[in-house]
């Protein structure tokens, strides 16, 4: 679910087109086209790097325990850090080069969004859903 909240606030925000943009910073190039293909494999991408942060997150909280008992603070945590890799790793490293500068808003926005629909489902499930 994390996933889909996520996926739906960033095109409300920034358009209907970033599944093309994830398609494009992924695999494509800046030259991606508007097929429906590109746009189911950005949608697909953007699955699989959630599912890819919440196995981080299930696979660290085998040796920090802490992580399933304090889902709150460690979820908000695990958002901050979601984002700020994104940004400024992914990104940067990604075809299409986002280097920014960024506006204080905009990434004051992504941090409260990944904390809230990111990291908090995550950590919450992990502790829910492990023994």
């Amino acid at each position: 679910m994390p996933g889909l909240w996520d996926l739906l606030q960033a095109c409300i925000l920034f358009g209907w087109r970033i599944p093309l943009v994830i398609a494009g910073a992924c695999w494509v190039g800046r030259h991606s086209r508007e097929a429906p293909v590109t746009y189911v494999l950005g949608i697909l991408l953007h699955f699989l790097s959630l599912f890819s942060a919440a196995a981080i997150y299930y696979a660290a909280s085998h040796k920090l325990t802490f992580l399933k008992e304090h889902p709150l603070l460690c979820g908000l945590f695990f958002g901050i850090a979601v984002e700020l890799v994104m940004s400024y790793i992914v990104l940067p490293l990604s075809a299409l080069h986002a280097k920014g500068p960024y506006k204080l808003h905009d990434v004051l926005l992504g941090l409260g969004v990944h904390m809230v629909v990111v990291g908090l489902p995550i950590s919450f499930s992990v502790r829910r859903f492990t023994k």
